[in-house]
């Protein structure tokens, strides 16, 4: 059986990374899937380890080539840049810095053949900054990271799948940077997607930005018009089954029940919000475009309980699960 080596950054030390992660390694299951490489530090994990009430052993490593992926053992890139006694719930310059510095690693795992796709715990967007690394998320983070010049973000529940045409950008902001050529390189990169998932003729269902898609200039200024319809009847034209602009609430209703497999979102909380209703601990974020598979759990660093064993680890199995399912398959050493 081939299971993929999947790079899992610890994200923010103070939040509910370390714990999670544990969590999920402890489980059989993430085992029999994948070969999970933590990006991290080792000591920080350990802890986490005694906080949920895991027996794992985490191993300190310099290399991925001294990983020897036994059961009961946590494979650790120990970057040591974490004290013994750093406080959990707190924002944090070290562990913002110690965020970004698990991904540039991580990325550069992947680029050298040593793991095969990257799985990320949340980081804090105030603690990156505060380490001096301004970046609105790990989707731009990843995206200059590996020189890709544009990516989408993809979340996946069990019952629907969303991508972004905008994310992390004010909502006047971002109706104003939709046009026609953005939006139909984000559906390009949905159909690509669905495609290479298996499904063959995938049916994508586009938003549009104003109640009831404008309702024929009723609501609005004519943007579905102006910067929607041109981009779906281009690729209406390639032969591809996509509809819209669509009223989001009917059309999220729609996708739900199984009458289109994926739905492309324009701003970060129209595709959001029906994502985290329908099941914030089930979300993956999947980031598309890139040159290396990336998974994320769809929450974020949950300061308020970070560092109590509580955190549910259950998004991270899926985030895990849906990186092995899409990570270049190979033989096992």
């Amino acid at each position: 059986m081939s299971r993929p080596i999947i790079a899992i950054t610890m994200g923010d030390a103070s939040g509910i990374g370390p714990e999670i992660i544990m969590k999920a390694l402890a489980r059989p299951d993430v085992q029999e899937m994948c070969r999970p490489l933590v990006v991290g530090d080792a000591e920080r994990l350990r802890i986490a380890g005694s906080m949920v009430g895991t027996s794992l052993m985490v191993n300190s490593l310099e290399r991925p080539d001294e990983a020897r992926y036994s059961p009961g053992e946590v494979e650790c890139i120990d970057l040591k840049l974490i004290p013994q006694d750093h406080p959990f719930g707190r924002v944090s310059p070290v562990s913002g810095e110690g965020a970004f510095r698990y991904i540039e690693r991580a990325v550069r795992l992947v680029e050298a053949g040593q793991a095969d796709a990257i799985c990320t715990a949340p980081l804090s967007k105030e603690a990156l900054h505060a380490a001096g690394h301004k970046y609105p998320g790990h989707t731009e983070l990843l995206a200059e990271l590996t020189r890709t010049p544009e990516v989408s973000m993809m979340l996946v529940s069990p019952k629907l799948r969303v991508i972004h045409v905008t994310t992390h950008i004010g909502l006047i902001d971002a109706i104003a940077r939709i046009e026609p050529g953005l939006v139909e390189r984000v559906i390009e990169r949905a159909q690509t997607t669905l495609v290479k998932a298996g499904i063959a003729s995938p049916r994508i269902g586009v938003c549009g930005i104003n109640p009831h898609a404008g309702e024929n200039g009723l609501f609005g200024y004519g943007e579905e018009e102006q910067k929607i319809a041109p981009a779906v009847a281009a690729c209406r034209a390639k032969g591809w089954r996509v509809e819209g602009p669509l009223p989001a609430d009917t059309l999220f209703f729609l996708a739900a029940r199984g009458d289109y497999d994926m739905v492309v979102a324009m701003y970060h909380d129209q595709g959001h919000g029906p994502i985290k209703v329908l099941g914030l601990e089930s979300g993956v974020n999947i980031t598309v475009g890139l040159p290396v598979i990336r998974t994320s759990v769809d929450h974020g660093t949950a300061f308020d309980i970070a560092g109590k064993g509580i955190a549910d680890e259950g998004s991270l199995v899926e985030a895990l699960r849906q990186a092995a399912d899409l990570a270049p398959k190979h033989v096992e050493a």
